[in-house]
């Protein structure tokens, strides 16, 4: 019982948006607002480029889709699923 099990604990979901989004977007990417989604799911904006224009994201634990993606419909099947009263417009800034 005093043995660790080996098992991670698990990611913190707004360090795992954070750490998709640079594996999608690479380093450039620039996160700009998050919140809290259900069932661990994080919702907010990113710019593909620093100061560039916003698009949505919906980070899952297994994985982040785009409002831009080519799938905008399953975008918005799980940005309403996990994420509703969610923004539908980006900010500005």
């Amino acid at each position: 019982m005093t043995q660790r099990s080996g098992i991670a604990p698990p990611e913190a979901p707004s360090l795992r948006a954070v750490r998709q989004i640079r594996e999608q977007l690479g380093g450039r990417a620039e996160p700009r607002y998050a919140e809290a989604g259900q069932k661990r799911a994080v919702c907010g904006y990113v710019g593909r480029a620093r100061g560039g224009p916003a698009v949505g994201f919906v980070s899952l634990p297994n994985r982040i889709l785009f409002s831009d993606d080519p799938l905008p419909a399953e975008f918005a099947e799980i940005r309403e699923r996990y994420c509703p009263g969610f923004l539908t417009t980006p900010p500005t800034r």
